[in-house]
């Protein structure tokens, strides 16, 4: 290869990174949309078929677990479901045109009928098909209706609400010393989000976005101070890194809605499996959960992906 061809190709590769590099964090919702559910079927239904999973307490999985009636909704075989899941009428100020919602509440949120007292979570599954790769430019959006403080549970938990996303990821493991110094590559499975956390004080309730996680774990992002509609987002890049996005209201994200942007607990994301909803309550077998709403959860591929039906 001559040296004025070489040279050709690696200021190309140089534009092409300083092009990628000056766009900034892709926007979720940029792309094909693969999987969403809109909820304005009538008939939306969620089949519990309880009792649900506690894997994560008492190894028990408890099959067939549940799913929704169109089979793009499942109970997590970890933790199972949460235990009230209606379609339910959109709020004001959601989505134009938008009738139907998703109501989301737990009361068991631990071992199905042994209350425990502690802080439990349930998980609603989104079937989407397949494994997708970072180099695929993966997102996904929702919008969360905020209830006003009052309908809270009021119990002061360190989280209320989830929004994950299922990824695998790789980081670099040193081992040994001097001369028996050795480095490993270990692959693991994580599950980053944003989550809606809840705190009681003398003054009354605060709520905080929190952003799981940074390459040194979880922190807290900005507070909550209006009840109301919010559009929140993750997008994955082929640099491995997770870009976190909010916005008051219910418009499409922009860029001027990214919040952060990391390699969660400093593995380099490499693909993306699916995406979940964690709700959360003070597993006392009597308290409730707040109760959360959502509209329009959807997953997009920036690249080489197929319209949903």
């Amino acid at each position: 290869m001559s040296r004025i061809l070489l040279l050709s190709l690696v200021l190309a590769v140089a534009s092409v990174s300083q092009f990628a590099a000056a766009q900034g964090p892709l926007v979720p919702g940029t792309g094909t949309r693969i999987w969403y559910d809109d909820f304005e079927n009538e008939e939306w239904e969620y089949i519990p078929n309880n009792p649900k999973a506690s894997h994560e307490q008492d190894k028990q999985v408890r099959l067939p677990g549940g799913m929704s009636k169109n089979k793009m909704w499942g109970e997590s075989s970890k933790r199972g479901h949460p235990d009230h899941i209606e379609r339910f009428h959109t709020p004001p100020d959601g989505i134009e045109g938008s009738e139907g919602s998703l109501l989301m509440m737990t009361l068991q949120s631990n071992v199905p009928g042994r209350p425990s007292g502690d802080l439990g979570q349930d998980d609603l599954i989104c079937r989407i098909p397949g494994s997708y790769s970072a180099s695929q430019y993966p997102s996904c959006v929702v919008r969360v209706y905020m209830q006003p403080f009052d309908k809270w549970e009021q119990y002061n938990a360190a989280a209320s609400f989830g929004f994950r996303a299922t990824v695998m990821g790789s980081r670099k493991k040193q081992g040994g010393g001097g001369l028996f110094s050795r480095s490993s590559t270990e692959r693991e499975q994580s599950w980053p989000g944003i989550f809606v956390e809840h705190q009681l004080t003398k003054e009354g309730s605060r709520a905080f976005w929190v952003i799981r996680g940074s390459e040194r774990g979880d922190f807290r992002s900005q507070e909550i101070t209006e009840p109301g509609w919010y559009t929140i987002g993750m997008s994955f890049t082929p640099d491995g890194r997770c870009h976190y996005f909010i916005s008051e209201g219910v418009d499409n994200l922009t860029a001027a809605d990214h919040v952060a942007s990391h390699k969660p607990y400093n593995y380099t994301i490499e693909s993306v499996q699916g995406m979940f909803f964690n709700v959360f309550n003070h597993d006392d077998g009597k308290s409730w959960s707040t109760p959360w709403i959502i509209d329009d959860p959807a997953f997009y591929l920036g690249r080489g992906g197929r319209a949903a039906r």
